[in-house]
């Protein structure tokens, strides 16, 4: 029997689920505990850190908290989510289970409009297709700050739940102990009140949406009906071996099928729809850094919005140079949207974004939308009657040429660990191709700046990677900075 790949990926896993992982520390990384479905990523695990969860809403809001729960398409998602369901409920919570799949967006919406006091998704984002994983939303609608999550992981128990009395999940439905709820089709309403969808029917345009097989699939059809070309729509937890992130290079079929067709253009989420990418007319790729820029150029020259601009700390200084031209504050955070939305959430941000695709606008939840904001960009080309390539020109020629470039490199944890000992002895590197460093910046890593523009070397927080990271005033000498470092810290060996 031949299998596909993302089949192949599942058959090196462990196959008990529910063996005893007591000992496992859990962790919670930039966003939310994730892990390799089988090997820490258990029911045994998921239960202890659903039971953290419960432990610290008693803490924090009393005898009789509430909390709204979904999941994405990944592997086991339903099984996955009734568990932790079942483990919240029978500790008192008050759980409201989506009955469909749904994005985080989704969830962080319906845990800010209904009132919860947190909300929980069963995802792994972006990670590749054998991780699972556990995001917590807080009461605000948005990634719950690090204080909260510090408080979680410090509950997590260093044993196994007791599950023995756990009642089926089938019962706890039947009696009310969890209620469901339509929570795709609230927020579908959500996103018709934040959006002028009616603009974007008009202009008959037509726009293909790459939802990688994830949770965004069919909200971009449902909002705005005919003219939405969909790619990778159907259910695969494998995602053909390919780990949903609406990058460059996991984006050819949504380029080739813009460049080749009448769309103008290329929506793509990510696994659980809070990331976006975006391709123009010609089928190419628009970054998050200048999906960025125009976000805070639309807001605030048509719509007439001010705020302030929240940027993580590899973000590009265009916006700095467009907060310095339209009056607007700008503030840098470390990596992580988890540091931005307690900002959005407390009011007066016009934008907030990453790098990496998650990206929060004034008018909606303080929580990356990835169908939000890529709906936004669509409603700005029809404001202004242009196409998305033409708004990146006036863009780099009002306020100059910015381009940036990412290496992931995979490195084992022993070798990340030398890598960021040797940056942090001998406070960063000298010299990046050939340019003198000016300043080094350790917000989060180690950013080079140089007359050249800037480098920033960084351990992700939930994969085994090194990011590097630059800018510069051209491709060439953006991807230069990074193969420099590289080169100097032995990464390309």
């Amino acid at each position: 029997m031949l299998l596909s790949s993302w089949e192949r990926s599942f058959i090196a896993l462990p196959t008990d689920l529910t063996s005893n992982m007591a000992n496992t520390p859990i962790e919670f990384g930039t966003d939310g505990w994730r892990a390799v479905i089988a090997d820490d990523y258990t029911f045994a695990n998921l239960e202890r850190v659903a039971q953290a969860t419960a432990d610290w809403l008693h803490d924090d809001y009393g005898d009789a908290p509430s909390v709204v729960l979904g999941h994405d398409t990944r592997f086991l998602g339903t099984e996955f989510a009734e568990r932790a369901a079942r483990v919240l409920a029978e500790a008192g919570v008050d759980v409201t289970l989506a009955d469909s799949v749904v994005s985080t967006p989704a969830v962080s919406w319906a845990t800010q409009a209904a009132g919860h006091d947190a909300g929980v998704v069963i995802t792994a984002s972006h990670n590749p297709p054998t991780y699972s994983g556990y995001k917590i939303k807080a009461h605000f609608g948005g990634p719950a700050p690090p204080d909260m999550i510090a408080s979680v992981e410090a509950a997590v128990p260093d044993h196994d739940v007791d599950t023995t009395s756990l009642s089926a999940f089938g019962a706890l439905a039947a009696d009310g102990t969890i209620g469901t709820n339509d929570v795709r089709g609230g927020y579908l309403d959500a996103l018709r009140d934040a959006l002028d969808v009616a603009a974007i029917q008009d202009a008959d345009l037509t726009i293909a949406h790459d939802a990688m097989f994830g949770a965004a699939q069919g909200l971009v059809e449902a909002l705005i009906g005919d003219g939405v070309v969909p790619l990778r729509h159907d259910l695969n937890p494998g995602f053909y071996g390919v780990a949903p992130e609406p990058i460059a290079d996991r984006l050819g079929e949504l380029s080739d099928t813009v460049a080749n067709s009448d769309a103008q253009v290329g929506l793509a989420n990510d696994g659980d729809g809070d990331r976006i990418g975006m391709v123009d007319e010609h089928g190419t790729y628009v970054s998050s850094h200048r999906i960025l820029a125009l976000l805070v150029k639309y807001l605030h020259e048509e719509r007439g919005l001010t705020g302030s601009i929240v940027k993580t700390f590899s973000t590009t200084h265009l916006l700095d140079k467009m907060g310095a031209h339209y009056g607007l504050d700008v503030e840098t955070t470390p990596i992580g949207f988890k540091h931005i939305a307690p900002k959005m959430a407390e009011g007066d941000v016009l934008v907030g974004g990453e790098e990496s695709g998650g990206i929060a606008a004034a008018g909606h939840i303080p929580e990356r939308d990835g169908v939000y904001i890529g709906l936004l960009l669509v409603e700005m080309m029809v404001e202004r009657g242009m196409l998305l390539s033409e708004l990146v020109d006036e863009l780099l020629e009002e306020f100059g040429p910015h381009y940036n470039y990412r290496d992931d490199i995979h490195i084992r944890e022993d070798q990340k660990a030398d890598v960021l000992d040797r940056l942090n002895t001998q406070g960063g590197l000298d010299t990046v191709n050939g340019h003198a460093v000016q300043e080094v910046q350790t917000l989060d890593g180690f950013k080079h700046l140089t007359d050249d523009g800037w480098l920033l070397i960084r351990p992700s927080g939930t994969e085994p990677v090194l990011r590097v990271y630059s800018e510069a005033e051209s491709p060439e000498a953006a991807e230069a900075l990074v193969k420099d470092a590289s080169r100097q810290l032995g990464l390309n060996e």
